[in-house]
């Protein structure tokens, strides 16, 4: 059972606060408490899977409230830096083989992740097609149509294969057909992938990885991927009330962008 009380413990606050800044754990202000507690709370956490937990029952909630954008998704994976990292990372060959770890994510036409996998920065994209569409956090009910944007990396009839199991129809194209589709009147939608991407890297703990292990990695993850969602919510709710003329009320802190 998922501790809800615990999202707005001011624990969660400063874990949140260290995601966003990059800051170390030691290093944490003497005004958010003592910085070894909220560390041991964040091991604690992880370890009962807490993070994971809360951005499955928040999807859910947000799936319930404005709908997850089934029709077209996006893959993709990027590479970090990864210093320290003892688990998960491989050579970077575009950093000159230093230690970096890759993400991969799956994301709907709105951004939100629905699928987040971490392998070391040498695994290639298309091996890992499977595991990030078997590691889905939610799945749409029913027999709905749901397309699938990748780039030339995932190119391949395996890879495609692997889609249609998944039941995904997939759309694989290098960016010259991507410009020439769209030139032609069709719309771009791969790029959201990308964005979520760059959107992952404002949280400044995730740019660089110097989480030893992969779960406090993930865990991070996790952590930001359910502040995604929130922050969706947050702009789903202000439209409506500005839609209504009601008074919209000041976000919490620790979700608000900064």
């Amino acid at each position: 059972e998922i501790p809800l009380r615990l999202v707005g413990s001011e624990m969660c606050k400063e874990t949140v606060y260290v995601l966003r800044t990059g800051i170390q754990w030691k290093a944490l202000p003497k005004e958010y408490g003592s910085s070894s507690s909220v560390h041991r709370y964040f091991r604690k956490w992880e370890s009962l899977g807490f993070f994971r937990k809360l951005w499955k029952k928040g999807l859910a909630e947000y799936d319930e409230m404005e709908g997850i954008a089934w029709t077209w998704q996006s893959i993709d994976g990027t590479m970090i830096k990864a210093p320290t990292a003892q688990e998960s990372v491989g050579p970077n060959l575009l950093i000159g083989g230093k230690n970096g770890t890759k993400r991969h994510i799956l994301v709907d036409e709105r951004g939100v992740p629905l699928s987040i996998v971490v392998t070391g920065a040498n695994r290639h994209d298309v091996t890992q097609v499977d595991e990030v569409l078997k590691n889905r956090i939610r799945k749409p009910r029913g027999h709905t149509k749901q397309h699938l944007c990748a780039d030339a990396g995932y190119s391949g009839e395996k890879s495609e294969e692997i889609m249609r199991n998944h039941r995904y129809i997939p759309h694989i194209r290098p960016r010259g057909e991507e410009k020439i589709a769209i030139q032609n009147g069709c719309k771009a939608r791969r790029w959201i992938v990308e964005v979520a991407h760059s959107w992952f890297n404002r949280f400044r703990k995730l740019l660089v990885r110097y989480e030893k292990s992969n779960s406090s990695y993930e865990a991070l993850l996790h952590l930001a991927a359910t502040v995604k969602f929130i922050e969706n919510l947050l702009l789903f709710r202000d439209r409506f009330l500005y839609s209504t003329g009601a008074v919209i009320r000041q976000q919490p802190y620790f979700f608000t962008r900064q």
